[in-house]
């Protein structure tokens, strides 16, 4: 990320660091901006956003397609209730056999996504994230969770190469 110096000093000894809520928004151009090309925190917000509405368009969608060429090969899902996916092939046939039989859908809590610059590796980012399951709604219709998920900007591309899932719970219908 390219930044003045004396602005990438002042954040650090203020103790502020490199972080923001994100806007989350319809995201129409689906080009996402190299990491090299990211200027700002502004930028790289767009950047994200425009990630994970890619990711969860797909996975509303079930477009294995799209969804499994955003992850990267050695993709490492931590999910406190399902346990452990390794492997990009093993996570999207995982998605396939769970979401895709059922009418889930994940929609993003607005507010809560945050994301973080990881220098020469790409981003962070962390948010709370809610499931609808109409075809449960009467047991537990919407589910609501927390997630972090590792952004890396390699040959080109960005892929989701961690993903942690937690603290998974019901929540009340009117929500």
């Amino acid at each position: 990320m390219k930044l003045r110096h004396s602005l990438t000093l002042g954040l650090l000894v203020a103790g502020i660091g490199w972080t923001s809520p994100a806007r989350a928004q319809a995201v129409t151009d689906t080009k996402v901006a190299a990491l090299d090309d990211i200027n700002n925190q502004a930028d790289l917000d767009k950047a994200i956003t425009a990630l994970d509405t890619k990711l969860f368009d797909a996975y509303n969608h079930c477009d294995l397609k799209t969804f499994d060429s955003l992850l990267a090969d050695d993709v490492e899902f931590y999910h406190d209730q399902g346990g452990v996916t390794l492997g990009r092939q093993k996570l999207t046939e995982s998605i396939k056999n769970n979401i895709c039989t059922g009418d889930t859908q994940r929609v993003l809590v607005p507010g809560t996504m945050k994301i973080y610059y990881m220098k020469g590796y790409g981003a962070i980012e962390l948010g709370v994230h809610r499931f609808l399951h109409p075809k449960t709604e009467a047991v537990n219709g919407k589910g609501e969770a927390s997630f972090v998920h590792l952004w890396q900007y390699r040959d080109g591309a960005w892929k989701v190469s961690r993903v942690l899932s937690y603290d998974h719970h019901s929540i009340q219908a009117k929500n």
